[in-house]
């Protein structure tokens, strides 16, 4: 069964970020929200973020809202915030497959990669 899911990783205190919100689109309409996400304690969300025959062929993109994550951590950010939304932008070439898209994120850096 295919499935989309994160999990957001705070490098810069080493630990999993909760509160964070995130948003999932699909690009053929990008106007429109498939669905709206709350990262919990763990960095997580608690099931996965599109699944099974909701799952399409084509290009999708995570929004992650960090900049208000990180001005509560008690990291010094600066105002405005470097990094506000994080936008990653993947492409599901099999809707059977596991995509997991994760995130590490500090205030001033990120990255992912196609985890398992």
């Amino acid at each position: 069964m295919g499935k989309i899911t994160t999990h957001i990783l705070n490098t810069a205190q080493g630990c999993p970020a909760g509160g964070i919100s995130i948003a999932l689109y699909h690009m053929d309409t990008p106007d429109l929200l498939l669905g709206a996400y709350c990262s919990n304690p763990d960095g997580r969300t608690g099931s996965p973020l599109l699944e099974a025959d909701a799952l399409h062929l084509g290009a999708y993109e995570l929004v992650f809202h960090v900049a208000d994550y990180f001005a509560h951590a008690g990291l010094a950010v600066t105002v405005p915030p470097f990094l506000d939304r994080i936008a990653i932008r993947f492409s599901v070439a099999d809707p059977a497959a596991h995509y997991h898209v994760p995130l590490l994120v500090s205030p001033w850096s990120y990255s992912t990669y196609r985890g398992s």
